[in-house]
């Protein structure tokens, strides 16, 4: 069997994944993480990675190399999205991870991380033929993918993501239904896009706000994957979600059962965009993916 490891640079959190791949072509977990990292968490304000964040990033990644090399991983993919896409100093920041532990990180369009988590769905997760819409809401941006089958026939990246509209609008702490629906309203203005489009057969949703959603539904003091992957989410649990976070502090949010402490500021906004993505598409239900574009880039770049 050949190891191989990925790694998921986002505004908001590292995805890192070591696959063990069988002669079969079937893929095994040997590691399978994400660490809030806040490479964006000035990004809004100052259009830089600023230097705690980018040291911060640069140990974390070069930890992950050196676990993937203990972990016996014949080779390291690694991939950076909408926060390295937009940053002006991101060239530094690929540059001092190359120094430090000799990994070449590659930026990728939008179109690409849309096409890379769409690949991922479709490996695991068991839906229809129908058509399908796949939305991953991260801390930068928002990726959508629509498809038909094992089709992609539209794929595009909206700049909607948690930590913008969680700094805009004070979404990280206790918060007026007011504000709430002034967050909601400019939401739906940046996913304008989506008004044209048809409502799918199936909706999916992927990445850590929707699997910490999930978390939450299910009550799960220790994240468990089995019971995430392929679970379904209703308006009703966005509507109850949204309103148990408006009304608590950030701190009183991480004592919430099921919910990533470092995630308790952003989670609201978060909320508020998957309501908006359901509201515009026409659906009253999601099913979520625990699989994410870390696993579609893995089959991609290392599959048999």
């Amino acid at each position: 069997m050949a190891r191989f490891a990925v790694i998921d640079i986002g505004t908001n959190s590292i995805k890192f994944h070591i696959g063990e791949r069988a002669d079969d072509g079937t893929w095994g977990v040997v590691v399978d993480r994400a660490d809030l990292t806040r490479l964006g968490e000035t990004l809004q304000a100052t259009g830089e990675i600023g230097p705690e964040a980018m040291e911060r990033n640069v140990t974390a990644i070069a930890a992950m190399v050196a676990e993937a090399a203990k972990e016996g991983a014949g080779a390291v993919a690694a991939v950076g999205t909408m926060a390295l896409r937009t940053a002006r100093n991101s060239k530094q920041f690929i540059d001092r991870v190359r120094e430090r532990c000799g990994l070449t990180i590659e930026v990728i369009p939008g179109e690409e991380e849309s096409r890379l988590s769409y690949l991922a769905v479709k490996s695991g997760i068991g839906l229809s033929e129908g058509s399908m819409v796949i939305f991953d809401t991260g801390g930068g941006s928002t990726e959508f993918v629509f498809g038909k089958g094992t089709a992609v026939l539209d794929r595009f990246s909206l700049n909607v993501g948690a930590l913008r509209f969680t700094e805009s609008y004070g979404l990280g702490d206790v918060v007026t239904p007011e504000r709430v629906k002034e967050a909601v309203d400019a939401i739906g203005k940046d996913l304008q896009r989506l008004d044209a489009a048809a409502s799918p057969d199936a909706l999916v949703g992927m990445g850590g706000t929707v699997t910490n959603i999930a978390g939450v539904r299910h009550r799960l003091a220790r994240y468990d994957p089995d019971i995430v992957q392929g679970s379904t989410i209703d308006t009703w649990e966005i509507d109850r979600q949204i309103e148990l976070y408006r009304s608590r502090t950030v701190e009183d949010r991480r004592h919430v059962i099921g919910l990533q402490p470092k995630r308790a500021d952003v989670i609201l906004a978060g909320l508020c965009i998957v309501q908006t993505i359901m509201e515009k598409l026409h659906k009253d239900i999601f099913t979520v993916s625990d699989r994410g574009l870390r696993h579609g880039l893995l089959v991609d770049r290392f599959g048999a």
